[in-house]
């Protein structure tokens, strides 16, 4: 291994290197003393491993944390967040000192769990054990493609790694299996982990309930493991991350066996020390322990030598990339600009004149059929959508005309089978979402929502740009029966805030919702039928602005309305049939968005909703809750708050009252 400052002794690095983690232990307890609460085990036991990722091998430019070709670093294990606050502080980022001393306090630079878009270099929201490893898998998925795509023999613009800490918990949370297992099918070799394997979870030693063989698992699942790395000596770390970087057809696990509260006299290698403060007596002892002065939160200039060389070469290898880049203009400036518009999140000019508009035709189709139309209109002029389906591809009609594979050996595709992995998935396109350039979006059944709410709920915490495309999105699609009947997932759904839920009406409100999903910067559930949905006359004009806005008014009155039919879906066709039996008095609103709808201003939902029409009946085959915000308390909810049934769909939806004739019941009911 080349020494990245050949001018510097052995000796002189390791004592840097030593100060530089023990600075950062000291940090971590000091802020977690001042705040009385966090996590002070990883960061004292990962110090060493980390210090040396970061001063020797990590490419990244703290002036610019957004310079696309730098590597990526995620702390799997974000309840150790100090460890990476740490990391940020002494190599240069602007996250001070002053930031650290406010650990976990209100509107901090610094908060309990990291933060992406929050704190300068967080690459990704990590907490929720596992996330963190499976959104890196998504970051090296991205990677690898566009590398296939743009660089040539000549010019190599796209070239960087994505490290990962990952914890016991994080391995032992399923969505990590799902995606290490897609990982090492796709051979993602530039996706290195260093597992903390220290033996300690908050409960207790790992053998009250992983003994299993972690590293072999991992051999299993086609991984390139590198065993029992002492992850307090430095050159073992070193030689293991050498060796992990030239190994380019497998992901790398590199098993760090470490102490948990490395220097603690008294609380290393016990539970007691993974969380919580440790109190003024051990601090003492543990900076005694260390030789760091009793100071709080020391961090002298020496201990950020080694970060800020660091730095410095990465900042000359960003340099150096602008040349690249400017020397790939010149060779092809097509290609050039179409991985910069890439990279800086825009879509192409006119993308949206491929959008397909559909003719009004009473048997229609189904709108997870109108959604494949859409996206065989869309792929040819947005190269950067990568699609997939968690094996219901033919069901969830996802794979656009001309969309190849993605495999190890085609990384340049388009279409990745995630296989029965919906919370994998869904954490690797948060992944792919946040490292730019690939707009992902991926389907399954809306009853499978279930198995990746908490990716979805973190990919709306990120503002990660995704589109979920959920099929089969009610009793409506029969014979399955209640087990794949979604009831109270569309509310579920819309619980999260900052997520986007759309369930379109017809196929012109599939194509509009398209649109609001890939110029949103937020994350976007599109619920689509399985059953044919008729092709209304009415959306070829008024679908476009309509979903932009959330709601629009579908069938006006004569006049003041009498009473409002709000309907989303397939149950727009009902509300519009229980229209012709109330009559002119009738106003029926399709409302594809809910949220979209209430973020517009006050003018616009008066105009769709006036406050002075009390009588309101909402239609949709789910769980009532949450129309209660647009019927109001003199409104009505036909809707399902009970589990489906076996059935064709319209004998299902039949069974369970979603039918015209129950909207002009309740018409006539709230009407008095």
């Amino acid at each position: 291994m080349d020494d990245p400052a050949p001018e510097r002794s052995a000796a002189e690095r390791a004592r840097l290197e030593t100060l530089t983690a023990n600075v950062i232990r000291g940090l971590a307890i000091d802020a977690v003393e001042k705040a009385n609460s966090g996590h002070p085990g990883l960061p004292m036991g990962m110090a060493d491993a980390a210090t040396v990722l970061w001063g020797r091998f990590l490419k990244h430019n703290p002036k610019d944390p957004h310079w696309f070709d730098r590597d990526r670093f995620v702390l799997s294990a974000g309840h150790g967040s100090m460890l990476i606050y740490a990391l940020l502080h002494l190599s240069g980022y602007d996250v001070s000192l002053e930031d650290l001393q406010q650990f976990r306090q209100l509107h901090s630079a610094t908060p309990g769990h990291p933060e992406v878009h929050h704190t300068p270099g967080v690459e990704t929201t990590t907490g929720p054990l596992g996330q963190g490893l499976s959104t890196a898998v998504g970051m090296a998925l991205a990677e690898r493609q566009m590398a296939k795509v743009y660089n040539t023999p000549e010019h190599v613009v796209v070239d960087h790694y994505t490290y990962v800490i990952a914890s016991d918990g994080d391995l032992q949370e399923g969505v990590s299996n799902e995606a290490s297992s897609f990982a090492g099918h796709q051979g993602l070799g530039k996706l290195v982990v260093l597992y903390d394997d220290n033996y300690i979870q908050i409960d207790g030693s790992t053998d009250l309930a992983f003994t299993e063989d972690r590293a072999g698992r991992y051999e299993a699942l086609g991984w390139h493991v590198i065993r029992d790395v002492d992850a307090h000596d430095n050159e073992a770390v070193a030689d293991a991350l050498s060796t992990a970087r030239n190994v380019l057809d497998r992901p790398s696990l590199i098993v760090c066996r470490s102490t948990i509260g490395y220097g603690s006299p008294n609380l290393a290698g016990t539970h007691d020390i993974h969380s919580d403060a440790i109190g003024a007596a051990e601090i003492e002892a543990t900076k005694k322990n260390l030789d760091l002065p009793q100071e709080d939160f020391y961090a002298p200039d020496e201990a950020k030598t080694l970060f800020h060389e660091q730095a410095f070469r990465g900042s000359q290898e960003h340099c150096e990339w602008e040349g690249h880049m400017t020397a790939y203009a010149e060779a092809d400036a097509e290609k050039a600009a179409e991985l910069t518009r890439r990279i800086e999140g825009r879509l192409p000019e006119g993308w949206a004149d491929a959008l397909p508009t559909f003719e009004a035709d009473a048997k229609g189709m189904a709108s997870r059929a109108a959604s494949g139309k859409v996206l065989d209109a869309l792929a040819p002029v947005l190269p950067e959508l990568i699609g997939g389906s968690a094996d219901l591809t033919p069901s969830n009609k996802t794979k656009a005309a001309g969309m190849e594979n993605m495999q190890f050996d085609t990384p340049a595709a388009r279409y990745v089978h995630y296989g029965v992995r919906e919370h994998g998935m869904a954490a690797i396109m948060n992944g792919m979402a946040l490292h730019g350039g690939v707009r992902p979006y991926g389907g399954t059944f809306l009853i499978f929502s279930d198995y990746m709410k908490a990716a979805v709920r973190l990919g709306a915490l990120m503002d990660a740009p995704v589109v979920h495309v959920f099929t089969h999105d009610s009793v409506g699609l029969g014979e399955d029966g209640p087990t794949h009947q979604p009831i109270e997932q569309l509310a579920g759904l819309r619980a999260i805030p900052n997520l986007y839920v759309i369930r379109p009406a017809d196929a012109n409100e599939t194509a509009a919702a398209w649109k609001l999903a890939l110029e949103s910067t937020a994350p976007t559930a599109l619920a689509l039928s399985r059953q044919n949905l008729p092709t209304l006359a009415a959306t070829a004009e008024a679908a476009a602005d309509g979903v932009a806005k959330g709601a629009y008014v579908l069938a006006d009155s004569d006049g003041e309305p009498e009473v409002i039919v709000v309907a989303t879906g397939a149950e727009v066709g009902a509300a519009l049939e229980a229209k012709d039996t109330l009559g002119a008095g009738c106003r029926v609103v399709s409302m594809p968005c809910d949220r979209r709808f209430f973020e517009q201003d006050e003018a616009y939902r008066e105009s769709v909703l006036p406050k002075s029409v009390r009588a309101r009946v909402a239609i949709e085959a789910a769980s009532p809750l949450g129309w209660g915000r647009v019927v109001g308390l003199d409104g009505a909810v036909v809707g399902i708050d009970r589990f489906g049934t076996s059935a064709p769909g319209d004998e299902a939806l039949e069974d369970l009252g979603i039918t015209a004739q129950a909207v002009v019941e309740a018409a006539r009911r709230v009407m008095g």
